[in-house]
């Protein structure tokens, strides 16, 4: 693939990595999360334009906590930390680093004095989002300070001559007004980016490096009929045309009509060869008695592999699979520096005894970034836009053992849920919505007769990229038409509640 200007973020362990690296994209920039532990030799190799130094939860004068070597503040790269990035910038290069009292600690929303300053150009507002307990009250040699708030002595400090900057303050959050600002002054007026990173760029450039990588071979493609999956079929396709054959697992976890729907839309719409795959008792049978979320994720994934390797062989040779991971689903398996927050069947569960080179043309996107690239190479918007549906599918949203007859309620009560959002208006707004069937049977009363029968939970949040997201607030007649509805129309089911958490603390899928 052609080397774009490249701009790294060093993970140390904020909650906001993925973030501030889409905030990076979204200024045309493209740009790579790596762990803190990364070596100088292998930063140098990949020549980046400019460094961003994520915040994170520890303290930087402990000795136990996340740091950097000091040779990094001298290869001549732009350094731009964050919160905890800013503090180890600080502590590595001389300054003082202490513990707040409790006057000191700034959570939220927060008033903050500028300086002149490169990185603050254009600035007209003086509200920032804070989040830290710890605080610089003496800057390195050569630093100035450029910002602070009634508490904080340093929100902001510059080297200058170096081009080393840090903010104490969260810019890439939403909440923090024109932190978008910051950032695009440390990458163009800073770093002298000049913005290559184009969904234009991405297609050609991506289909040139599957022509080189694959040429003449063949290939298995993992649709699921997803967006992820959808986009990452139809830009290999535009590659290599013929020589890719999509095998769609029909594994008995789907929303209602989807295989259907998938099988219309591949064969019929895009005229590629399609495989569709009933082995819905096969799954079903591997998941008999586990309840693990974990271990079903690990079990749905190496189905899958088995059974690309089975068509495979009728096939005759078949030397690639693709797949549809994305950028984040990369990072929260727990490669690199982030912690394992859920592994994904396209990521984690893959066998180490596999049988075919895995290609994963999507790998680099977050997942707004697939939607555009999905629009520019004409595929729907109805599909485009649906909402975010997990690779083990069903298999994570029945919590405990998944059956026929639970995936069965499951589906009947999620077609309700989406028919009604849509009828509202309501399905755009929303990031991602989906019913889940807990291990939970409650009583109810139906035509004077006493139920024992399960509990339905209903999710919908939004979001930018569902990296963060808050729940949304579903009018109070929707919901009562919703559990109206399933209540009475889905045999099984007989009380519907509504969940009210955002991400963090909880996840977006129950398991």
């Amino acid at each position: 693939m052609k080397k774009h200007e490249l701009v790294l973020v060093v993970d140390f362990g904020g909650q906001y990595n993925q973030l501030i690296a889409r905030r990076v994209r979204e200024n045309n920039v493209y740009c790579e999360i790596i762990p803190y532990t990364t070596d100088i030799e292998t930063i140098k190799s990949k020549n980046p334009k400019g460094i961003i130094f994520t915040g994170g939860p520890n303290s930087a004068y402990l000795d136990n906590s996340p740091t950097i070597s000091k040779e990094i503040f001298d290869i001549g790269v732009p350094i731009l930390g964050i919160c905890y990035g800013v503090q180890i910038m600080s502590h590595v290069l001389g300054g003082n680093v202490r513990k707040g009292n409790a006057n000191e600690k700034e959570y939220g929303r927060t008033e903050i004095k500028y300086e002149e300053s490169t990185i603050f150009e254009g600035m007209s507002t003086n509200i920032v989002w804070m989040s830290h307990t710890d605080l610089i009250d003496r800057v390195p040699d050569g630093f100035k300070i450029v910002a602070h708030t009634k508490d904080c002595p340093v929100a902001a400090m510059e080297n200058t001559e170096k081009k080393l900057y840090g903010v104490q303050f969260h810019p890439e959050v939403e909440h923090c007004l024109e932190g978008d600002k910051v950032l695009t002054n440390f990458l163009y007026n800073v770093c002298g980016v000049s913005g290559d990173w184009t969904t234009d760029t991405f297609i050609e450039d991506k289909i040139n490096e599957l022509k080189a990588i694959i040429g003449d071979k063949k290939v298995l493609c993992a649709l699921s009929g997803g967006v992820d999956s959808s986009v990452a079929a139809v830009l290999v396709h535009r590659a290599i045309g013929d020589n890719l054959t999509c095998v769609f697992v029909d594994h008995g976890l789907l929303r209602k009509n989807e295989g259907d729907d998938v099988e219309r839309i591949f064969r019929d719409k895009f005229d590629m060869n399609l495989i569709r795959v009933n082995c819905e008792d096969r799954f079903l049978g591997k998941l008999k008695g586990v309840t693990e979320p974990e271990s079903k994720r690990k079990i749905i994934g190496e189905e899958f592999i088995r059974v690309f390797e089975e068509e495979s062989a009728k096939l005759g040779k078949m030397d690639f699979l693709v797949q549809g991971t994305i950028y984040p689903d990369i990072v929260e398996s727990g490669h690199g520096e982030a912690a394992t927050i859920k592994s994904h069947h396209n990521v984690g569960g893959i066998p180490e005894d596999i049988e075919f080179q895995i290609v994963e043309p999507l790998r680099e996107l977050f997942k707004d970034e697939v939607r555009k690239i999905g629009l520019e190479l004409g595929i729907e918007e109805g599909l485009i836009f649906r909402h975010p549906f997990p690779g083990p599918g069903l298999g994570i949203r029945v919590i405990g053992e998944v059956t026929k007859e639970r995936c069965d309620i499951l589906r009947e009560a999620d077609a309700i849920y989406m028919d009604e959002l849509k009828k509202a208006g309501l399905y755009k707004e929303i990031w991602q919505a989906f019913a889940t069937l807990p291990d939970v049977k409650t009583v109810g009363v139906m035509g004077d007769e006493r139920t024992y029968a399960y509990l339905v939970g209903l999710r919908a949040v939004t979001s930018s990229d569902g990296m963060t997201s808050d729940w949304y607030k579903m009018p109070y007649d929707v919901l009562e038409k919703i559990s109206n509805r399933i209540v009475n129309e889905v045999d099984g089911a007989n009380r519907v509640v509504y969940d009210i958490t955002s991400k963090p603390p909880g996840t977006i899928e129950w398991e």
